[in-house]
């Protein structure tokens, strides 16, 4: 009996590892693809689309009267051939991205191109990158397939959303009255609405959420409408309007971090300065050195004179 159960034990074992390394040759871990590959690739796309696509340019010129000021995206046909396409309206940012944005082992900057169009001019200012705004939105792939949308007016911090995105929203105006429907909905009077193409590298790249119906490298299709923003926007009530926090001017907030080597070393992991009250860590609020007058303006000390104010200089 004990050699019987041991030669048993002895087969599953076998069964087993087989089972295992089998399992292990499968796998295959595909490296992420260059930048600037994807970058080339993804603009040659949305170019294409843009010179066969139209949008419904001649409703939002001279309104129905039941008109719901969506923009329907068509293909061009021989039907069509007269409507003006969209690579003729649309209007274009340049934004570098870093390769060390998505944790790519190469060490490049690449220059990624937004295309976004303003089917209706908001009657207000435009916010910033880092501004709290008042947005109903629409997200699709270039199939049209609808991955995320939200019908209602919804406020969204920017920074908090994709780069491609916050950039797209600040070239859009806002409204101006808010009026209350009777079935409990709300309108804003001359809100924005745009329209954003989005190559991956302003988006999610390689490694999108699970589950949402966006796969590796896609392009992202957003149509926006503007309501209101929060101007100067100070999310972490510090004092300072977040958009003052994105000290190298690149418009993406989460790489401006004063104090990231006195964070890890405390072991309360990475805080931008945009959603840190102490942006040097010096247990000194940053509110509680600057000075911001009666009228508001800021001024930024520098009591050791060494070229670095105090709320970002731990050692003053």
């Amino acid at each position: 009996m004990k050699e019987k159960g041991v030669i048993l034990f002895i087969a599953v074992f076998v069964i087993i590892s087989s089972c295992n390394n089998d399992d292990s040759t499968n796998v295959e871990v595909i490296p992420p693809r260059p930048l600037a590959e994807v970058e080339a690739e993804n603009d040659a796309t949305i170019i294409e689309y843009l010179k066969t696509h139209y949008y419904n340019y001649e409703e939002f010129e001279s309104p129905p009267a039941d008109f719901d000021y969506k923009i329907v995206l068509d293909t061009i046909t021989s039907l069509t051939d007269d409507k003006i396409p969209l690579i003729d309206q649309v209007s274009t940012m340049t934004i570098p991205v870093s390769s060390e944005t998505f944790n790519l082992d190469e060490d490049v900057t690449v220059n990624h191109t937004l295309y976004y169009l303003a089917a209706r001019e908001g009657i207000g200012e435009s916010p910033t990158v880092a501004d709290s705004t008042f947005v109903a939105y629409e997200g699709q792939l270039l199939s049209g397939d609808i991955f995320d949308s939200n019908s209602t007016y919804t406020w969204q911090y920017l920074p908090f959303f994709l780069r491609g995105y916050a950039a797209g929203v600040s070239n859009f105006k806002v409204g101006g009255e808010i009026i209350s429907n009777p079935d409990g909905t709300i309108e804003i009077t001359g809100s924005g609405i745009g329209l954003m193409f989005i190559p991956s590298g302003l988006a999610y790249f390689n490694n999108p959420p699970l589950g949402s119906g966006i796969f590796n490298y896609d392009i992202l299709v957003f149509q926006v409408n503007t309501g209101l923003f929060i101007e100067a926007t100070d999310y972490d009530n510090d004092g300072i309007p977040s958009i003052m926090e994105d000290l190298n001017n690149n418009g993406n907030l989460s790489d401006d971090n004063t104090d990231a080597s006195a964070e890890l070393s405390s072991g309360f992991g990475f805080v931008p300065n945009h959603l840190d009250r102490d942006d040097d860590q010096d247990r000194i609020p940053t509110r509680d050195e600057i000075v911001i007058d009666s009228e508001g303006n800021i001024s930024f000390p520098d009591s050791d004179g060494d070229g670095i104010p105090d709320y970002l200089d731990a050692d003053s």
